[in-house]
């Protein structure tokens, strides 16, 4: 780790929740912990959004999707949850020593907060941080409408507060797949980045085609009973509550042209991915319908008072109602 003078340096290794005794030496008691699946194949979790949270910037957004209850007495959270802020800075003027470029040059950067996941992240950005912001570029690149700035750049800067888990925690004492960690929750985490990001473009009023939302589909294959269950695609996984996931798909969808703009393909799904890119593309159209709501929102509070529909209503930006998405 680099030594900085500015901080209080935390240990090198990474934290974790305390495991008291009796999950080690009670072999049924870890499984008993093991959360499961309870919506339906095709219902996704609730979403929280927000726009308007960084009065510096441009266009801000905060996602959020919280933590489903559990009924489990357990201290170690069963479930992970996504945070996820956003803060476009733009369009604004490139420098006079850069090249003349006739339409807007998009930068973005993801990185994950320190305390964002199980295992402590560093303070530079590792090669899964650059990876989400190509991806992420890609995604908004099919959506802006450059040609309307040119010779000017704007920044996009997502922030993951709390990133989706891997697999649940309990794995790496089973000795399951899942404890070693198969990238499954960066899926989760783009998708996210897609969506807020958008939100956080349609804040700072930079024309676009359309608004990009992001949704996953995954191939799941559980166990029941020793026995190995059939396969099963469903919308929105959490890895935590899947002992295996054979196969995921990230898109980002443009609803009103129906177009893809990014395509993440991950694992072998053993049979053509139609399937699953369709279902990745459903989940993408119901996070779109929360999209809408709050931009909407954002604008009837902005031009409140200058309209005639919305005069003699409050002024205050930030009285517009949470909006969430039911499962």
């Amino acid at each position: 780790m680099i030594d900085d003078r500015r901080r209080i340096n935390p240990p090198s290794g990474g934290t974790s929740a305390p495991v008291f005794a009796r999950t080690v030496k009670e072999p049924e008691y870890l499984p008993s912990l093991r959360p499961t699946r309870e919506r339906g194949p095709n219902d996704l979790r609730k979403i929280f959004l927000q726009t308007g949270i960084v009065p510096s910037a441009s266009g801000s957004a905060y996602l959020e999707i919280p933590i489903t209850q559990s009924k489990t007495t357990s201290l170690i959270p069963p479930r992970s949850s996504l945070k996820i802020a956003c803060a476009v800075h733009g369009p604004k003027p490139l420098p006079r020593s850069a090249p003349f470029s006739p339409h807007l040059l998009l930068t973005t950067t993801v990185k994950f907060a320190p305390f964002a996941t199980r295992n402590r992240r560093g303070y530079i950005r590792d090669s899964a941080e650059r990876d989400l912001g190509v991806h992420l570029e890609t995604a908004l690149r099919g959506v802006l409408i450059g040609e309307r700035w040119p010779k000017s750049g704007v920044e996009v800067i997502v922030t993951i507060i709390e990133g989706d888990e891997d697999a649940w925690w309990g794995d790496s004492f089973e000795g399951g797949r899942g404890g070693a960690g198969g990238g499954w929750g960066l899926l989760n985490v783009l998708a996210g980045c897609i969506t807020v990001a958008s939100a956080a473009i349609a804040d700072a009023e930079i024309d676009c085609v359309d608004m990009v939302s992001g949704g996953v589909a995954a191939v799941v294959q559980d166990q029941e009973n020793g026995k190995e269950a059939s396969r099963l695609v469903v919308m929105d996984p959490c890895p935590s509550e899947h002992r295996d996931i054979l196969a995921a798909c990230v898109v980002g969808y443009l609803p009103s042209r129906d177009e893809i703009t990014e395509l993440w393909f991950k694992g072998d799904a053993g049979a053509p991915p139609e399937e699953l890119i369709e279902k990745a593309t459903h989940a993408a159209a119901a996070s779109m319908s929360v999209l809408r709501e709050v931009v909407l929102e954002a604008v009837q509070a902005k031009f409140q008072g200058q309209l005639p529909e919305f005069k003699g209503k409050s002024k205050r930006k930030n009285d517009q109602p949470d909006v969430e998405m039911t499962g």
